[in-house]
């Protein structure tokens, strides 16, 4: 019997209560319903106060580092932002400085995004995917975009975002066995 995928879902959401950490638990959901797997889910809001005044990953409390292990060492690498200022929030971003800049390479991530309208929907095209695509990840090449329309309160309400979710859960699913099957042969 193999070992259930590790996934870790990363929110870079600074509020709690979240759309966008509603979205990554949602997809991690879908995934989770189709395969064996063990979920985590990172929240800004609870590591995001001890990452601001650290310079290097050594400067970092052991409750950062386990949480950045998990991610190196996670089989699906699910990761969401608010759209800030046409952006990922900065505290993502930070968090992401003190990955490994090899530890992430062809690992599957899929990328996620939440914004006030569609038309922050290329955040995942312009800002997400040239950032994991600098530590050589294996981003799934469909991405998921929630906006507050397809949201009532902090629940998916949306039709078509459940169905572009199953869709990602699907399409991500070979590319997590592949990936996880070449890092048992290393």
């Amino acid at each position: 019997m193999t070992a259930p995928y590790r996934i870790v879902a990363v929110s870079g959401s600074l509020h709690e209560p979240s759309k966008t950490t509603a979205l990554l638990r949602a997809i991690a959901a879908a995934i989770a319903e189709r395969t064996d797997a063990e979920v985590q889910v990172i929240e800004l809001t609870e590591i995001g106060p001890s990452l601001a005044g650290a310079l290097r990953r050594e400067d970092l409390p052991v409750q950062v580092e386990e949480q950045l292990v998990a991610i190196e060492q996670s089989d699906l690498l699910i990761v969401g932002s608010p759209v800030y200022r046409a952006s990922f929030t900065g505290l993502f971003k930070h968090l992401f400085d003190f990955v490994g800049q090899y530890e992430l390479v062809g690992k599957p991530v899929l990328l996620a995004a939440t914004g006030g309208g569609e038309r922050h929907a290329l955040i995942i095209e312009h800002q997400l995917r040239p950032l994991f695509a600098f530590f050589q990840a294996l981003t799934i090449p469909i991405g998921v975009y929630a906006s507050n329309t397809d949201f009532d309160g902090y629940t998916i309400t949306s039709e078509v975002l459940e169905a572009r979710i199953a869709l990602a859960a699907d399409r991500a699913l070979p590319l997590v066995g592949y990936a996880a099957s070449r890092s048992i042969l290393v």
